[in-house]
């Protein structure tokens, strides 16, 4: 029962942790940053004061650190209770295999199934197909629910002069959606499109040639002003 629950609750930390990354990555986080964050939250290790400005600055993040923390805590509580007690020799009687092994060597098998379903979860978790199906499954979920509000435009660094980098996600209503960088035109506005992040993959410096599709998210350097007007009028 104690080995059963381990694995249950280990399988829904791992699930969390991505879930809480696909959120962070919601609210403006590249994939990369918003794993790291996510994963620093749920095992409260791992920030810099950099890295902890980027949690504090927005509202929507810091709920979700905090859910994250919550629910790290309470998941690290159960597995230990749950990993000593697998250790623990079986009371002679109350163990279904008790009349078929020792009870001295039925810890060491727990421990090796602990072992292998760590390792087997970790690789499912980190497979890359099965890894990004799941995230897009997760995404989806919890995009049409509604459950993070998406940031559809930030600005990552300003720079003098009005210019700097932005972050725009590309939605159903966008002027360039389905276009190419070169029929974009957003070269006449002063703008460039440094890096285009698709899902786990990110484009960086992009050919004329290139599509811009819908949910992509242009990594642009140019005059702030006209990034909103053109990507984004309804933040202008």
């Amino acid at each position: 029962m104690n080995l059963a629950l381990f694995i249950v609750v280990l399988i829904i930390s791992f699930t969390v942790v991505r879930i809480g990354a696909i959120a962070f990555q919601l609210t403006g986080l590249e994939w990369s940053l918003a794993k790291f964050q996510a994963l620093s939250c749920f095992t409260s290790t791992g920030f810099t004061t950099k890295e902890a400005e980027l949690i504090t600055a927005s509202p929507q993040r810091r709920r979700i650190a905090s859910i994250l923390i919550v629910l790290g805590h309470a998941g690290f509580v159960t597995m230990i209770a749950t990993f000593a007690n697998s250790l623990r020799p079986p009371v002679v009687g109350f163990s279904i295999l008790s009349d078929f092994i020792s009870p001295g060597v039925m810890p060491w098998i727990n421990l090796t199934v602990i072992v292998v379903a760590i390792w087997v979860i970790y690789k499912v978790f980190t497979n890359t197909k099965l890894a990004r199906r799941l995230t897009n499954a997760l995404r989806e979920r919890i995009v049409k629910r509604d459950i993070i509000k998406s940031v559809s435009f930030e600005e990552l660094a300003i720079a003098t002069g009005g210019y700097g980098v932005s972050r725009v996600a590309v939605d159903a209503g966008s002027a360039v959606l389905d276009k190419t960088l070169s029929e974009s035109q957003l070269r006449k506005s002063d703008i460039t499109v440094l890096a285009i992040i698709r899902a786990d993959e990110t484009i960086p410096n992009p050919s004329a040639k290139t599509k811009i599709l819908l949910g992509d998210e242009l990594v642009c350097f140019g005059k702030l002003e006209n990034i909103r007007n053109q990507l984004c009028p309804t933040v202008a």
